[in-house]
């Protein structure tokens, strides 16, 4: 019976692997990767033979068309990423919406995926956050964080290595210098690092520091009743 699997993989290390997810890959008549060679290793390591197809960003508006055709005539497909969970600032959305829109059942796996662990490590509150992602590299990027400065929720955020310490700028420029940040990096790895304090501590460390690795930023969210006090208090200075 035709099915779309998405399935996460290790974002580091491979014991993070599930024996469902090696089994689902071992199935199904193909395997959609991101980057065929980084996920050649990975089934290499698990002994997992099934064929191959690369799907990325550059080529999946492309061949959504025929993996539907391919579904509809009764094969498994399973979608991967270089490492995380599919679909999650990675490829996947566009062939999982056009599955749902032909009601082709689609099966996600539970499984590794950077920002959670982040999350949870930042020490900051996790009852209500949001997920932004990458922001824009420059239009609408002043946009997002005129609006982020006002987002109440603890943020998190994907960041390349590159642009850490311009992105920390940011944050003392839109946020604050006392905003608290924690910035998780190489997770799962040897390395693992997460650096943790204000806006201003974070840069820094990483001004010092030159950042290296997959790095997740998790950002607290504007504090409320913090800003009604000082209201409340300019304005009995005021009166």
């Amino acid at each position: 019976m035709s099915k779309l699997y998405i399935v996460p993989t290790p974002i580091g290390n491979l014991e993070d692997m599930t024996f469902r997810a090696i089994r689902v890959l071992k199935e199904v008549d193909l395997i959609l990767a991101e980057d065929t060679r980084t996920s050649g290793k990975l089934l290499k390591h698990f002994e997992i033979g099934t064929h191959m197809h690369s799907h990325h960003m550059h080529n999946e508006h492309k061949t959504t068309e025929n993996l539907i055709a391919r579904l509809k005539a009764g094969e498994t497909i399973a979608l991967i990423s270089d490492a995380g969970t599919p679909a999650i600032s990675d490829p996947g959305f566009l062939l999982t919406r056009a599955c749902v829109e032909n009601k082709i059942e689609v099966e996600c796996l539970p499984g590794a995926t950077a920002f959670v662990p982040a999350l949870v490590n930042s020490g900051l509150p996790n009852d209500k956050f949001v997920f932004e992602g990458f922001l824009p590299d420059k239009k609408g990027r002043q946009t997002r964080f005129l609006a982020l400065a006002e987002e109440t929720r603890t943020m998190i955020l994907y960041v390349s290595p590159h642009k850490l310490v311009k992105t920390l700028a940011e944050f003392v420029q839109y946020f604050g210098e006392d905003r608290q940040v924690c910035v998780s990096r190489e997770l799962s790895k040897m390395h693992e690092e997460n650096v943790r304090g204000t806006a201003k501590e974070v840069l820094a460390h990483f001004e010092k520091t030159a950042p290296r690795g997959e790095i997740v930023v998790v950002v607290a969210g504007k504090t409320i009743e913090k800003e009604a006090k000082k209201s409340k208090y300019s304005k009995d200075e005021d009166e």
